[in-house]
């Protein structure tokens, strides 16, 4: 089991620098940031920074997508950093939530999201590449072969299935152990039909972790399931909540979703969060004391997450990675 830390780009560098290098010591391997420029700061600069900061963590955006950067640029992008860090970039890569939807945009195709992953891939090899939108082929004469790995942010079936036949791994945002497993199995089978090699194949589940009561951690963390009630609202309207291709458990839980915020997405003060229950908090998230984390890690674990994302977005930040560094990543 790897461990990582998720940040928003509201933290001060200062702080930030603090927190990723508390982390590495802590035993955490990977740092990751949102991507979302007009909600929050560029996350670049940041993963720049604390790259700086750091000897073996790796860093990434969680996610960006294939519409707000011309393609050649996220290539160069990602390429530079690879150079910068020795080699400590991943991207991963979704079809475009917050960063697109605050512009009053849509997401982008799953079609788009494949070809954006193998060109930028491409030209991060050194390949002469050519997309859609670009007159002429592109190259970078500095590419020095570095393998981008990219992580496919999905939750229905169709982006599941994307996620397993070009991915290097699949990000869940969510903690509930037997719902990782039903979305895991469905992008390592469709791995395994294109005749992929799924034995390396990667599964982070992305959620909050607190420490306390459970009131407290209820109360702490509670803006989460609405965030994914988001994304659960889009898959219930693609395939209906009767299709057999949404878990009962997702659909039932927003039946009294109203609607979403979107800018503040993320964020605690988000005004439709009525629909939320204590049960559902603690099925998304992983809360309690010690020992209750380290179960409900090892019953991620069995269930193929590779990868557990605290996103710290809750407060008590430095506590967090501190008791997950004396008694979490230890037990693993």
């Amino acid at each position: 089991m790897e461990f990582a830390i998720c940040f928003k780009g509201v933290v001060a560098p200062d702080r930030a620098r603090q927190l990723v290098k508390q982390a590495e010591a802590a035993g955490f391997t990977y740092c990751w940031f949102y991507d979302s420029h007009i909600l929050w700061r560029e996350c670049y600069p940041a993963i720049a920074m604390c790259i700086e900061h750091t000897t073996k963590m790796r860093f990434g955006p969680c996610v960006t997508n294939p519409l707000v950067r011309d393609w050649s640029l996220t290539a160069s992008l990602f390429g530079s950093l690879a150079a910068q860090s020795g080699g400590r970039i991943d991207m991963g890569v979704g079809r475009g939530d917050s960063s697109v939807r605050v512009m009053g945009k849509k997401p982008a195709t799953l079609a788009r999201l494949t070809e954006f992953t193998e060109k930028v891939k491409g030209m991060i090899r050194g390949e002469e590449i050519s997309y859609h939108g670009c007159p002429e082929p592109v190259k970078l004469p500095w590419a020095d072969g570095y393998e981008l790995p990219v992580w496919i942010a999905a939750y229905g079936p169709k982006a599941l299935r994307t996620a397993g036949e070009i991915g290097d791994g699949v990000i869940l945002q969510i903690a509930d152990p037997a719902l990782c497993k039903w979305f895991t199995d469905q992008a390592v089978n469709a791995g395994l039909e294109a005749g992929r090699d799924m034995s390396n194949f990667r599964v982070m589940a992305a959620a909050p972790a607190y420490f306390g009561s459970k009131e407290e951690c209820v109360e702490k963390t509670k803006w989460f399931p609405a965030m994914v009630g988001n994304h659960v609202a889009d898959i219930v309207e693609k395939y209906g909540s009767d299709s057999g291709l949404v878990p009962e458990s997702l659909t039932d839980y927003i039946e009294n979703r109203k609607g979403y915020d979107y800018s503040k997405h993320g964020q605690s003060d988000n005004p439709f969060l009525d629909f939320i229950t204590p049960e559902i908090v603690e099925s998304f998230c992983v809360l309690g004391e010690p020992d209750d984390h380290i179960t409900k890690i090892r019953d991620l674990e069995d269930n193929g997450v590779t990868q557990f994302n605290i996103y710290l977005d809750n407060g008590d930040e430095e506590n967090i990675i501190a008791e997950y560094g004396k008694h979490i990543i230890p037990a693993f």
